[in-house]
């Protein structure tokens, strides 16, 4: 399954300058605002006005032809606290396939100014294994759809700064919506 680049998408209604914004939403989706490429504000008799609008950026992964393919976190629960260098069992549903490695990532987010991500980070956890766990459902049609992926978080803080993160587990390069953790 081939999923199209950014680079081959338009998603654009709006130039996007110096000083817009961009931030990844639990969702997988991209929030974009702004865009002021002078001095100060202008809004009309410029090629480029000062621009206040947000658009949300929908990628490939989200469209509903890759929707088995998504998984979705049942644990840990959102808000939850890990540790530095722990075992963590995320456990996970999957409609459909889940096929190659499955990945769990961490992102922690970003403060931005003039169009650039300050300080944001991507961590792919160390992968120790996945299983398919058994659920009522797979009891009934002889099928799970749950899964466990025992990881192992960042083991200091010089890779990962205490606080709050973003966790995805990926399937398939399908990302899951997020959970917010607290690692300390």
């Amino acid at each position: 399954m081939a999923i199209a680049s950014i680079a081959s998408i338009v998603f654009r209604t709006v130039v996007r300058e110096k000083r817009a914004t961009p931030i990844l939403l639990r969702d997988g989706r991209v929030l974009v605002g702004g865009s002021n490429p002078h001095a100060f504000y202008n809004f009309t008799g410029v090629l480029f006005p000062t621009e206040l609008s947000l658009e949300a950026f929908s990628p490939a992964y989200l469209e509903p032809e890759f929707a088995k393919l998504r998984p979705k976190i049942k644990s840990p629960k959102s808000q939850s606290t890990i540790t530095y260098g722990m075992n963590l069992k995320v456990k996970f549903e999957v409609a459909g396939k889940v096929k190659g490695p499955v990945k769990v990532t961490m992102v922690f987010p970003s403060f931005t100014s003039h169009s650039f991500s300050m300080n944001q980070r991507l961590l792919v956890l160390d992968n120790v294994r996945v299983e398919r766990t058994s659920s009522v459902f797979g009891a009934l049609f002889g099928k799970s759809r749950n899964y466990e992926v025992q990881v192992r978080t960042p083991r200091s803080a010089i890779i990962a700064p205490p606080g709050y993160y973003m966790m995805f587990v990926v399937n398939q390069n399908i990302p899951s919506e997020g959970i917010w953790v607290r690692l300390q």
